[in-house]
């Protein structure tokens, strides 16, 4: 019987393997990855499809996160990019900072999603008067530079600098301005369960004081109404802080400042209301319109400018308007008809 069976297999290869030659190198052609991303027109997301607020006030219209959509870097998707002239091919260094890894990016990128998302929580609550509570901050590296003079690595929780406990960026930041160029700390740090000491120089880039790392601030909230967030293990990064801060703020005043409208945008956030430049303007402009939004808010500056110049370019319907802080947003806002 199984004889039989493997005659009839046999036969069937043997009468098709052209067919099955082409099938393997298509497959092979399709999950090939080169060390290429290709960066296409994203879309929105509706905020109120990843936050939740207890007893929130209703809202007619929606404030939206505008996103890039990042293709891997396979030969059909590189073919199509070439001839495409909304598609750009960027390569994978571009991407992938020097000195780190697939999983150090992707450590990175989702712990700046979530301290973006606790400013935008802490500065909404703020400025909407409702009470908030910050407990259980925590320091953590999320890059390296290849020129710092350290041996931290990517995912230590700094613990003490100096046999001094920080916790707080700003901590973390004054014991630094207490040294000069040229001196070494000590850090204690806690990496996957263990405690090492690291060593970092102070070294001088662009004017500033450094240790030739990045630092990500993590912390644990209260509120008042409680918030939960969903968000899939997909997103991150903290270009969408200035837009979930405005959503937030909606939900906790009785006007609604959306006035009916649906509203994009994009930008980072900090504690004080500051709204910071990002990458992939263009991008997030083109989702906007193809989505029809009524308005594109983006940060001051060079961002402005690539959006107007876009829309200029290609005749698009929509307004757009530069911020540089919540409350310029908030004034923008309250001026706006349905």
């Amino acid at each position: 019987m199984f004889n039989k069976l493997y005659d009839e297999i046999k036969k069937i290869i043997c009468e098709n393997y052209k067919f099955f030659i082409v099938m393997v190198v298509i497959v092979l052609l399709a999950t090939i990855r080169l060390p290429y991303y290709v960066n296409t027109p994203g879309g929105i997301i509706d905020i109120s499809s990843k936050i939740e607020v207890d007893g929130g006030y209703p809202v007619e219209g929606s404030f939206n996160m505008a996103y890039v959509s990042e293709l891997k870097g396979t030969i059909p998707v590189l073919l199509i990019a070439s001839l495409r002239s909304d598609w750009d091919i960027i390569k994978q260094e571009e991407v992938v900072l020097e000195n780190e890894t697939i999983r150090d990016v992707s450590f990175r990128d989702h712990l700046m999603l979530e301290e973006a998302n606790d400013n935008a929580l802490i500065l909404a609550y703020q400025k909407a008067g409702k009470e908030i509570e910050v407990t259980n901050r925590q320091l953590f590296v999320t890059y390296v530079d290849p020129d710092g003079r350290t041996d931290l690595e990517v995912q230590d929780e700094i613990l003490e600098i100096n046999g001094i406990a920080v916790n707080e960026k700003e901590a973390l930041a004054e014991e630094i301005s207490k040294c000069t160029i040229g001196d070494t700390l000590t850090l204690n740090v806690i990496n996957n369960g263990k405690e090492y000491t690291r060593k970092a120089e102070i070294y001088e880039l662009e004017g500033v004081e450094v240790i030739g790392v990045m630092i990500s601030e993590k912390k644990d909230v209260i509120t008042d109404p409680e918030i939960t967030f969903h968000f899939d293990q997909s997103e991150s990064g903290p270009s969408g802080g200035f837009m979930m801060a405005l959503a937030i703020y909606n939900y906790l005043i009785p006007e609604d400042i959306t006035h009916g409208l649906t509203i994009v945008g994009t930008g980072t956030i900090d504690l004080d209301g500051n709204v910071g430049s990002i990458g992939g303007v263009e991008y997030k402009l083109k989702g906007a319109v193809k989505a029809k939004a009524d308005l594109f808010l983006v940060p001051n500056g060079d961002n402005l400018e690539e959006a107007m110049e876009l829309k200029e370019e290609n005749h698009y319907d929509i307004e757009i308007i530069g911020v540089s802080t919540f409350d310029e947003a908030l004034e923008v806002l309250e001026n706006l008809e349905g």
